[in-house]
């Protein structure tokens, strides 16, 4: 692992290394939480992410976006742009599914008889 690390350093990369640990350990907790998540509770957790990805979006236009006087590499834009679309992904697909989870909550009209 040390010389991952000190390829890292060279690179300029060794202050991204616990960022992208925080990351894959977010990730695991993350799944680990919305496997253990009751069916009662999806929608009002499909609302919190939702809430959740349009901050992301902020964050990433803030930081994919050109910035004056602070120059960045390319691959941060692109990470950035990627962060958006992920998040636009997950709004609209969020949306879609608490939609379709209140609708079966509405009373049903009873069918008339011919």
């Amino acid at each position: 692992m040390m010389p991952i690390l000190a390829a890292a350093e060279a690179s300029g990369l060794g202050a991204y290394i616990p960022l992208i640990f925080v990351f894959i350990l977010a990730t695991f907790i993350g799944l680990d939480v919305i496997r253990n998540v009751s069916r009662l509770l999806h929608t009002p957790l499909m609302s919190l992410t939702n809430a959740i990805s349009a901050i992301v979006i902020v964050g990433a236009i803030l930081v994919a976006g050109p910035q004056v006087g602070d120059e960045h590499p390319l691959w941060i834009s692109i990470l950035g742009l990627v962060a958006i679309c992920a998040a636009a992904i997950n709004i609209v697909s969020g949306f879609l599914i608490t939609n379709r989870m209140l609708k079966m909550f509405k009373s049903r009209k009873p069918e008339e008889k011919k």
